[in-house]
């Protein structure tokens, strides 16, 4: 199943808008929610995206979300009487929201963590060495 289609777009946009912009091309529409849905993943890459994006029910910030990243994506086809700047306020909203969650500003609640397989390494590790020191004789 699908994480977003483009009849969840309909909370979005309206369906005549939809098909105005698209042509009736539902794979322009599918296209745009791809991209969105990839945009999503590359910020939240800390979290089990797979769990995260099959999960049912389904996030619901993170749906509008990724909603608002997938119609931005799909609006730059055309302005077909759309209020382009809030739709770019929108989409600059969730951009913010996914890098508070990348930076681990934000912590959503229940969101899963990917399982550490045998190969990963342990942790996370820092390295550094004193101050380098300068000897005269």
């Amino acid at each position: 199943m699908a994480f977003l289609t483009k009849d969840e777009l309909l909370t979005h946009l309206y369906g005549e808008v939809i098909d105005n912009i698209s042509q009736n091309d539902d794979d322009i529409v599918i296209a745009a929610i791809d991209a969105a849905i990839a945009e999503a993943k590359g910020y939240l890459s800390r979290y089990d995206l797979e769990a995260l994006f099959s999960a049912d029910p389904k996030d619901a910030i993170l749906l509008v979300r990724v909603k608002d990243i997938a119609v931005w994506h799909f609006l730059v086809l055309g302005n077909q009487s759309i209020e382009l700047e809030f739709r770019e306020a929108r989409y600059t909203e969730a951009v913010k929201w996914l890098e508070k969650i990348q930076s681990g500003k934000s912590v959503p609640q229940g969101w899963p963590l990917p399982t550490p397989s045998e190969s990963d390494p342990a942790g996370v590790f820092k390295y550094g060495s004193n101050p380098k020191r300068n000897n005269h004789y």
